[in-house]
């Protein structure tokens, strides 16, 4: 392995081997590769090529032997985002005898052509200067440090529904320990609700529920209900997670299920399980079949009446139990959270809690269900009386720009059709009419449901209701357009169907926070790619199943669950992991222990010790807080950005500035940096005039780097991090905040003005708010002039 020294190798031993990827016509129909090429060509030390698809076999096969016949010691590829085939790259350097340190990926496809297809030329020149500012700083690299570290063999589920349990199950089944999170008092998720699934109208629970007996009484489950995780700490293979728990007032392990202290509880309350339509009491089990069998004690809600107590035999009801925080130690997480149902209040025109008889798709499957708030009898909320006419409103809260849910919830169409032919098996005389926008009925077996319900005389109708309102007879008077007839239409019903979609929990962006993941556009958790990985996530060690990720009917999450847990078995199975390590390596001879690094450090990795600093490699999370806030260069960081390299690239941009306005923007890799590539993903254009540098946090960004960016001719700099509140590294972006803050102060002092320089955040779907930043920015600093021109007379 060529490793270069931890100062990577002497200047006149650097070759570096740039390889350009065409992308086909994603990179090469915008950016003219040949001119790429022929740019760094005759350039000393470089030896550059091109290939139609870096990644294929192909490609890493001519990578390879490039780096072995021409003794390369550092590896360019300009190519996609490195978020996509960085590591690819980076074992095929290793195979090639190559420290992976000593790899760079430069983003000429998310970032460059998908961004800048209006102007060739400009995109050109851009990626022209991305390279050269790659090539600037390889020579300063180190190389990166990686150990092998063993691995906790055992497993955190956050999430108790279908997705969970089964992905629970998979794991447990193959020896692993399995610590499954449900924060309900019960697992199985929506799926134990519904009374029958489509396309087959099989009984849910007759299928759900043996999964759940089995997952409950699995001895390498732990299942641990009313249970949030409030905390994760740690790297992939060794995560410490801290779980809050509330006390449940019931042993489970002694009740028996008799049930007897439901039955003597006199407080009523509006029952959640039911969606509001049924009565619950202090003491908590939603039905008989619930999983595990031991109710819960609502404490808020309980008048301390003790009759509970009385009539339990086993003696299971316990008062003095106590909320308590469990700290477990896992090697991998699987967050299977679900979805929350939309809830249409918003909606005016649709009149929901206002009018009795106006319900939701699961609160009419909730009165399907035989232990329902209406035990299976098909009534009118308002008054008891069985309906004759039901109309279903499609893609409620789906497909809407109003409440920003523009995706198709993928499962309203077919579980209205189900709900269809079921009340139709049940009572034949029932006039049914579902009307739709499109009738997305996908799936094996849905388009036959489709046929068997307009077979059994439910009617379709294409039209968009624009009112509900009540007669004086008590009837729901739909007013619509009917979009094949071209004309508006009123009809009037007995109770209306609500289908709502699927949305987002409100808690995921604070638990994509904790474990580092990304949030889609749409608010769901990220992918780490949705075709290719679709169950893991940008935080290695951390993967995804079920609805968490967007709308998905039951057969799409379970099989998103079994391969969450084949891809835990293949990182926990060889028993140890590779791990890159992020810690700095210090000169002691150029530190002056004024310990401003240790201050920095928002996870305790660096600490005072005798006479020096001491690191935690396991601890560093690898922001860069405290190489930004070292003021004598004493630390130096393995195999990843350093103070030289960032400088080396400014001189290399800055030297040949090659349009105005000029802008170096720090991107954190995290959100903003992921939300440029969104803004690829999406071919939102901006303007061309911005470089990226990409830094693992805002906090990395020090002082010295933008003063050097303004000193060396950049005519403004953007410092894009995540919000506040998401920062993956904690306060990483108030500290950075901080310090641009008392910078435009500075520069207001010395004459500049301070509007050349900016700070703000992305999440990592918002590609939208990356583009119209930097278009506003860009005319901003036009504006404003060139860098200097404050200072013409």
């Amino acid at each position: 392995m060529r490793e270069g020294g931890e100062g990577g190798y002497p200047p006149e031993k650097v070759k570096v081997a740039v390889f350009v990827c065409r992308c086909g016509t994603n990179i090469a129909g915008v950016v003219d590769v040949d001119e790429v090429v022929r740019h760094f060509s005759s350039r000393e030390g470089v030896v550059v090529g091109e290939h139609e698809h870096c990644c294929s076999d192909d490609g890493l096969r001519k990578i390879k032997e490039v780096l072995e016949k021409e003794g390369a010691t550092h590896l360019i590829v300009a190519c996609c985002t490195p978020s996509l085939h960085g590591e690819l790259f980076k074992r095929t350097a290793e195979e090639a005898g190559l420290n992976r340190g000593f790899v760079e990926i430069v983003n000429i496809r998310e970032q460059c052509s998908w961004v800048h297809s209006f102007d060739p030329k400009r995109a050109t020149i851009k990626a022209i200067d991305l390279i050269e500012m790659a090539i600037a700083a390889a020579p300063l690299a180190s190389s990166a440090k990686v150990v092998k570290m063993p691995v906790e063999k055992s497993v955190l589920v956050i999430g108790g529904g279908v997705a969970g349990v089964t992905a629970a199950l998979t794991l447990a089944d193959m020896g692993f320990k399995v610590y499954m999170v449900e924060k309900e008092g019960f697992i199985g998720g929506h799926m134990a609700k519904w009374d029958k699934v489509f396309p087959t109208l099989d009984c849910s629970i007759c299928v759900l529920g043996p999964q759940l007996s089995r997952a409950y009484n699995h001895p390498n489950i732990t299942v641990l209900t009313l249970s949030q995780v409030k905390s994760v700490r740690g790297v992939p293979g060794n995560y410490e997670v801290e779980v809050y728990r509330k006390a449940r007032f019931v042993d489970e392990k002694l009740c028996n299920g008799c049930n007897k202290c439901l039955e003597v509880c006199p407080i009523q309350l509006p029952n959640e399980y039911e969606y509001g339509l049924g009565f619950r009491s202090a003491i908590v089990k939603p039905s008989p079949e619930a999983v595990p069998q031991a109710p819960y004690i609502d404490m808020e809600s309980c008048v301390g009446c003790y009759s509970c107590y009385g009539v339990c035999d086993p003696k299971a009801i316990n008062f003095k139990d106590r909320d308590q925080t469990i700290t477990l130690k896992v090697g991998a997480i699987i967050v299977a959270t679900g979805f929350k149902p939309f809830n249409p209040k918003g909606f005016e025109e649709y009149r929901y809690g206002f009018l009795q008889d106006v319900v939701t798709g699961p609160e009419y499957e909730r009165m399907l269900n035989n232990v329902g708030p209406t035990k299976g009898r098909i009534l009118r909320i308002s008054d008891g009386v069985e309906p004759k006419k039901i109309a279903f409103i499609q893609c409620v809260g789906s497909r809407s720009d109003r409440v920003g849910h523009r995706y198709c919830s993928r499962v309203c169409c077919n579980y209205a059709i189900k709900q269809a032919v079921q009340t139709k098996l049940m009572k034949p005389d029932i006039d049914i009419a579902i009307f739709y926008i499109d009738v997305r009925a996908t799936g094996k077996l849905a388009e036959e449901a489709y046929r068997r319900a307009i077979e059994l005389g439910v009617r379709f109708v294409k039209g968009r209701v624009g009112d509900i309102r009540r007669t004086r007879e008590g009837k729901l008077r739909l007013f619509y357009e009917d979009i094949l007839e071209g004309n508006f239409k009123e009809e009037d019903f007995d109770l209306v169907v609500l289908s709502v979609g699927m949305e987002p929990h409100e808690d995921i962006k604070e638990l994509a926070g904790m474990l580092g993941v990304h949030l889609s556009e749409d608010g769901f958790l990220a992918e780490y790619h949705l075709k290719l990985n679709p169950a893991d996530t940008f935080s290695r060690g951390v993967y995804v199943a079920g609805a968490c990720t967007g709308p998905k009917d039951i057969t799409e999450s379970v099989t998103q669950a079994g391969l969450a847990a084949a891809r835990v078995a293949e990182l926990l199975g060889r028993g140890e992991i590779e791990i890159e390590v992020y810690a700095p390596v210090i000169d002691e001879s150029k530190c002056k222990l004024c310990f401003n690094c240790v201050r920095a450090c928002p996870f305790g990795a660096l600490k005072m010790g005798k006479g020096r600093v001491e690191i935690d490699e396991v601890a560093c999370r690898g922001c860069g807080a405290c190489l930004a806030a070292c003021p004598t260069g004493a630390l130096r960081p393995p195999g990843y950005l350093t103070n030289e390299q960032i400088s080396a690239m400014l001189k290399a941009l800055l030297s040949r500035k090659s349009e105005f306005p000029l802008i170096v923007a720090f991107m954190c890799r995290w959100c903003s940096y992921a939300a440029a590539d969104n803004a690829g993903l999406n071919r939102i254009p901006y303007p061309t005039n911005v470089r990226v540098i990409r830094v693992p946090c805002s906090v990395r960004v020090s002082p010295e780097h933008i003063l050097e960016a303004f000193r060396l001719g950049a005519d403004g700099v953007m410092v894009l991090g995540c919000y506040e509140q998401d920062c993956h590294y904690r306060v990483g972006r108030i500290k950075a905040n901080e310090r641009v803050e008392t910078l435009k102060k500075l520069l207001e002092a010395v004459g500049v003005n301070p509007d050349r320089l900016i700070i703000d955040g992305a999440s990592a779907s918002e590609g939208k708010k990356i583009a119209e930043l930097v278009r506003s920015f860009t005319e901003k600093i036009a504006k404003l002039g060139p860098i200097g021109s404050e200072f013409e007379v």
